[in-house]
């Protein structure tokens, strides 16, 4: 193949990078939204043999039951593309050679919905995440180092979102809740871009389900052939539980969060890995620290996040209060952060 989907600029493409996942109770159903190519969203969506999955587990075992894959077309002169969505399950669904059913195809830009209320957008939009740097890089640092995050450098009075204006490119999929199981129901999600090889098969890009995982804990490291990305959920706590467990021991006892620092680290392995998003169907979804159900758009993941890790509350003195803001004129949920003013500096809905 002349285009060589092997190498390390294909497999570097901002067109495979899943930026962040949601997961939340829509109008209709169960609202799945993968964002990729962040920053500029410039380039739409990869066309070349390459595949964007949305896996679910129904049973608890970290193994996707139900997978809904999208493929895309060329971009016409105008950007628009052609994308196609396929349902596959039981073994089909972990099969990346299946053909699965075709449900419903469109064009990127115009909603597409069915009788029995299955919906999907995909297109550009303003990203909904929002996280302010110079918090996330005393948090990281810190992580790294083993000690407590260094934040005499961070002022709220000048915080500033690194993700304002910038654009993602997003396959939105809502789901009628029976085909999840029905209300009640618990379902795990991650997503997936997955790109042909030279050879023949299929190489894993991007997998993404907790916000912020591999940011913090550095889970890929090329240098030391650790790859996050190509490997499977269920493999997550023998692969990287001992890294995260040893990470997170460091940190809260360099925080004092915990008497004892082995088994707060211990239950945070636990609590993310396999990396898994899990969602109660029908319910409303919040990603807290003290419970997590699903990812709503607003929801302030990387405080939560780094209270997770650390043990003790960081502020980031940004706020989504307006983030859900008027929908979109052609499709609902999307939608962009906002700055907070100092004075309600580092708190979050």
């Amino acid at each position: 193949m002349s285009h060589h989907h092997d190498s390390l600029l294909a497999r570097q493409d901002p067109r495979l990078d899943i930026s962040d996942v949601y997961l939340f109770r829509g109008s209709t159903g169960t609202v799945f939204v993968v964002n990729v190519n962040p920053l500029s969203g410039e380039g739409g969506f990869h066309d070349d043999e390459s595949l964007y999955e949305i896996k679910v587990d129904t049973d608890g075992d970290a193994v996707e039951d139900l997978t809904y894959r999208f493929t895309f077309g060329t971009p016409d002169t105008d950007g628009t593309q052609r994308w196609e969505l396929r349902c596959l399950t039981g073994a089909a669904a972990r099969d990346r050679f299946a053909d699965g059913a075709v449900l419903l195809s469109g064009l990127t830009g115009e909603p597409v919905t069915t009788a029995e209320g299955l919906r999907v957008w995909a297109g550009q939009a303003g990203d909904p995440f929002w996280i302010e740097g110079s918090v996330v890089t005393a948090v990281k640092t810190g992580i790294a180092q083993g000690t407590a995050p260094d934040l005499s450098g961070v002022d709220p009075a000048t915080a500033v979102n690194l993700f304002a204006d910038t654009q993602v490119h997003s396959i939105v999929l809502e789901v009628p809740d029976r085909r999840l199981g029905g209300a009640g129901a618990t379902i795990g999600f991650w997503a997936a871009t997955v790109l042909a090889t030279d050879a023949g098969d299929w190489r894993q890009i991007n997998r993404c389900a907790h916000p912020l995982l591999n940011t913090l804990f550095d889970l890929e490291e090329a240098e030391h052939d650790i790859d996050f990305n190509a490997t499977e959920p269920a493999e997550d706590p023998d692969r990287y539980g001992p890294e995260l467990r040893r990470a997170t021991e460091r940190a809260v006892a360099a925080t004092g969060a915990a008497s004892d620092p082995a088994a707060y680290a211990a239950r945070l392995r636990d609590l993310l890995l396999p990396d898994v998003l899990r969602y109660e169907v029908g319910s409303e979804a919040r990603f807290g620290v003290e419970a997590r159900n699903g990812r709503a758009l607003t929801d302030c993941v990387p405080e939560v996040m780094f209270q997770l890790v650390l043990g003790v509350p960081v502020g980031m003195a940004l706020d989504a209060s307006a983030a859900a803001g008027a929908p979109r004129d052609d499709f609902p949920y999307l939608s962009a952060p906002v700055i907070l003013s100092p004075e309600r500096a580092g708190r979050c809905p």
